[in-house]
C-alpha cells in the first residue's frame, strides 16, 4: 500500500449536534469497510429519530441569528471552510480511495479537490448575488427557506455534501446532514472544520445512520422546511412521498442512463476513448456517467473495436496507490447488483465484447468487476434502460441523427448526455434535442458553477452555482 493513502481506524461514536460532539441517543454502531481489503476501516454512530429531533431543534433554533447574519460574514465562513477542506486533501483523499474504491490520484483531484473549490465559489457569489430587486412597486427579496435536511450518496461523499451544505449555509439555512452510512468518515472531517472554525452552534448538524430510519425521519419531520436529496430514483421517491405530508420543498438529484452520441462526422478514435473513461470514472459509479454510447450503424464494429481496446487498458486493482486506473465498487451488495446486470446482458443477447461477470484475474478480494463493454445493445434491453451503477459500457447502433435522438431521449431518465461532431454547431443543434439538464460538446469539462441536475425521473431542482443558491431561497414580494 501506498504510505499516503494508509489511514488509521477511523472511530466516532458521537454525533455533531448544536455545536457539541454528543452521543447518539441509541447504542447502536455501524461498521464502514474498506471496499479494496473487505475489513473495517471505521465506525460511526447508528443514529435515531430522537437524535434527529433533537438536530432539528438546534437548527430551528439557530436559524433565526444565522439568517440575519450579514452575507459577508457568512461568505468569511465558507472561505476558511474552503482553506481547511484544501488542507486536508490528502487525509480526505486517502479515506474515500479506502472507502469508495476510486484510485488514489483521481480521488485526489475530484473527490478532495472539487469540495474547497464548490464552498469557495460560493463564499465568492456571496459578494455578487443579488438578494433584492424592484419590480415596478414590488421589492422582491429573496430569503433562506428555514432549516434543510441533507441526506447523501456513497459514490462522491464530501462533493454531495459540499454540494448542498455550502449553497444552504450560504443563502441563509441552518442544515441537518444525513451521509450515506456506508462512506460516512469525510463527513466528520468537515464537521470537525465546521466546529473548529466557529460557525454559530446549531447552523450545522451532523446525525448519521440508515436512511429508513434517519433519513425517514429526517423527510418527514415538521419543522424541516426543505429536503435535498441525491440517490437512487427509488429512494428519491420515499422522499418526496414523505415530504409531501408536510409539502416541503424537495430538491431530487436521482439516478441516470445518459447517452453519449458519436455523431458520423466525429472524431471516432477520439470520441469513442473519451466515452470509455468517462463511463468507468469512479468504477462507474457516477450518475452521470455516459453509459450508453450510440455510434452510426456503418460504423459500429469499428467502435467496438476501439472501445475494446481502450476497455482492456483499464487495468484493475488497489485504488490506494497510483498504479491501477480502476479500483473496486463500494460493496459487496454493489458488486453483485452490476454482476447480475452483466449476466443479464449476456441472456439478452448484446454480444459481450470484454469483462464479463467473472471477478479480474488475481483478485481475492476486493469488491472487484471487469470493466465491461456490450455491442450490439437494444435500446429495449435492461442494460440499456436500468442504471448498472458499474464499469459497463452498452454500444448501440442507430440509423440516422433524428434515430440516435429518438435512441437518446428513449429513457425514464435525463440527467446527462455528450453529443460529438465535427462540427460544434451541429452538436449544438443535437444538444438542444436532448431532454437531460447537463451535455458534454466534444468532451466537454465538468463545470462546478454550472447548473446540475435532471429532467424526467432524474430528478428536480438543480446544484451549483447561482441556479443552485436559489434552490434554498424562498421569494417574497412587498408591494410599495
Amino acid at each position: 500500500m501506498e504510505a499516503s493513502a494508509q489511514i488509521d481506524l477511523k472511530m466516532h461514536d458521537k454525533l455533531y449536534i448544536g455545536g457539541k460532539w454528543v452521543k447518539s441517543q441509541g447504542p447502536g454502531m455501524i461498521d464502514v469497510i474498506n471496499s479494496t481489503t473487505e475489513e473495517v476501516m471505521g465506525r460511526i454512530p447508528e443514529g435515531t429519530p430522537e437524535d434527529v429531533e433533537t438536530a432539528v431543534a438546534a437548527a430551528k433554533t439557530a436559524f433565526e441569528n444565522w439568517s440575519a447574519t450579514p452575507v459577508e460574514e457568512r461568505a468569511g465562513y465558507l472561505q476558511q471552510l474552503s482553506e481547511k477542506l484544501a488542507a486536508r486533501k490528502d487525509e480526505i483523499a486517502a479515506i474515500i480511495a479506502n472507502e469508495v474504491g476510486m484510485p488514489l490520484p483521481l480521488a485526489t483531484a475530484v473527490q478532495a479537490g472539487l469540495p474547497p473549490v464548490v464552498m469557495g465559489g460560493y463564499a465568492k457569489m456571496l459578494g455578487e448575488f443579488q438578494f433584492e430587486e424592484k419590480v415596478g412597486n414590488a421589492q422582491v427579496v429573496k430569503e433562506p427557506i428555514g432549516v434543510v435536511g441533507c441526506i447523501t450518496p456513497w459514490n462522491y461523499p464530501l462533493h454531495q455534501v459540499v454540494a448542498k451544505v455550502a449553497p444552504a449555509l450560504a443563502a441563509g439555512c441552518t442544515v441537518v446532514l444525513k451521509p450515506s452510512e456506508v462512506a460516512p468518515l469525510t463527513a466528520f472531517v468537515l464537521a470537525e472544520i465546521i466546529d473548529e472554525v466557529g460557525v454559530p452552534a446549531g447552523v450545522f448538524n451532523l446525525v448519521t445512520g440508515y436512511g429508513s430510519v434517519v433519513g425517514e425521519a429526517i423527510a418527514s419531520h415538521p419543522d424541516v422546511d426543505m429536503v435535498s436529496f441525491t440517490g437512487s430514483t427509488r429512494a428519491g421517491r420515499r422522499v418526496s412521498e414523505l415530504a409531501a405530508n408536510t409539502v416541503k420543498r424537495v430538491s431530487l438529484e436521482l439516478g441516470g442512463k445518459s447517452a453519449n452520441i458519436i455523431l458520423d462526422d466525429a472524431d471516432l478514435e477520439k470520441a469513442v476513448a473519451n466515452g470509455v473513461g468517462n463511463s468507468y470514472l469512479n468504477s462507474g459509479q457516477t450518475c452521470s456517467a455516459l453509459t450508453r454510447m450510440l455510434v452510426p450503424r456503418s460504423r459500429h464494429d469499428e467502435a467496438v473495436a476501439i472501445a475494446k481496446r481502450v476497455a482492456e487498458s483499464f487495468t484493475v486493482g488497489d485504488p490506494r496507490g497510483d498504479k491501477y486506473k480502476l479500483g473496486p465498487l463500494v460493496s459487496a451488495v454493489q458488486r453483485e447488483r452490476v454482476v447480475s446486470y452483466i449476466k443479464k446482458g449476456i441472456e439478452e443477447g448484446a454480444t459481450l465484447v470484454t469483462g464479463g461477470p467473472e471477478p479480474p484475474e488475481g483478485v481475492t478480494k476486493g469488491y472487484f468487476v471487469r470493466p465491461t463493454v456490450f455491442a450490439n445493445v437494444n435500446n429495449k434491453m435492461a442494460i440499456a434502460q436500468e442504471e448498472i451503477f458499474g464499469p459497463v459500457l452498452s454500444i448501440i447502433p442507430y440509423e440516422d441523427e433524428d434515430d440516435a435522438v429518438r435512441i437518446a431521449n428513449d429513457t425514464i431518465y435525463g440527467l446527462a448526455g455528450g453529443v460529438w461532431s465535427g462540427d460544434p454547431e451541429r452538436a449544438k443543434r443535437v444538444a438542444r434535442r436532448l431532454r437531460t439538464g447537463q451535455v458534454g460538446i466534444n468532451g466537454g469539462k465538468f463545470n462546478p458553477m454550472a447548473p446540475f441536475g435532471g429532467y424526467k425521473q432524474s430528478g428536480n431542482g438543480r446544484e451549483f452555482g447561482k441556479y443552485g443558491l436559489e434552490e434554498y431561497l424562498e421569494v417574497k414580494a412587498m408591494l410599495l
